[in-house]
């Protein structure tokens, strides 16, 4: 189970802070991003592994569940 940042809103506000370089704007007049959007994956198979059983509303909470 993993619970991360969503990666792919990191790398768009990536691409437009370099986009704003490119363009001329000073690095240090860039705001600080902080990540606002999380993901809750879960391995089942892991899980399984594990003897563990997770319980049905986690699993519906879950971004991801790997078979």
């Amino acid at each position: 189970m993993g619970y991360a940042l969503d990666l792919t809103e990191l790398f768009r506000q990536l691409a437009d802070d370099v986009h704003k370089i490119l363009k001329g704007a000073n690095p240090g007049d860039i705001p600080i991003y902080q990540a606002t959007k999380f993901e809750l994956l879960i391995n089942l198979k892991t899980a399984k592994a594990f003897a563990l059983t997770l319980p049905p509303a986690l699993l519906a909470r879950a971004d991801e569940v790997i078979e």
